[in-house]
């Protein structure tokens, strides 16, 4: 049962760092779960106080994702438009990873400026609306990864020290 907890709390970890990057994936909540599980298997004590303030890490991170974004498209003009085109320019690039890894930095603003140019027929205040919505956006994200891949780091340290009871048979 150990291994079993073990591999789906990886698993939870790994989809946590996905959900990173996907906005309909809470990645930190995600990761947490897969702390959670490697903690109530038998053989690592579970650490309440552990568990307690790495959850609360999570649920923080997960609110200002909602709050950063929209701190940046607002300090720069942006709007709802351009939060929307960012969104829909990640999910094209994750969908058409044409441009590889770079293509995670230019869809996201492509749409965050097409969503402003709809929105205003200004385009250098479009444009900068735009960078507003990007930086916002890549804030979030870079939090979200932060925290999950840290959640990794603390899940292989564990798995690593108690390798020997967690895959003894």
């Amino acid at each position: 049962m150990d291994i079993l907890l073990t591999l789906i709390g990886f698993v939870f970890m790994l989809v946590g760092i996905i959900g990173s990057f996907l906005p309909v994936l809470p990645g930190p909540p995600l990761s947490w779960v897969g702390l959670l599980l490697l903690h109530l298997t038998n053989t690592v004590d579970t650490n309440w106080v552990f568990l307690g303030i790495t959850l609360l890490i999570a649920l923080l991170v997960f609110a200002l994702d909602y709050i950063i974004p929209a701190m940046g498209t607002k300090k720069f003009g942006g709007s709802k438009y351009g939060m929307i085109g960012t969104t829909i320019g990640l999910l094209v690039a994750i969908i058409f990873p044409v441009l590889g890894p770079l293509g995670i930095i230019i869809w996201p603003f492509v749409g965050a400026l097409v969503g402003e140019l709809l929105n205003k027929s200004d385009s250098k205040t479009a444009m900068r609306a735009a960078f507003g919505s990007l930086l916002g956006f890549l804030t979030g994200t870079f939090i979200k990864f932060l925290v999950a891949v840290i959640y990794l780091g603390f899940f292989i340290s564990t798995v690593w020290e108690h390798k020997s009871s967690l895959f003894s048979f």
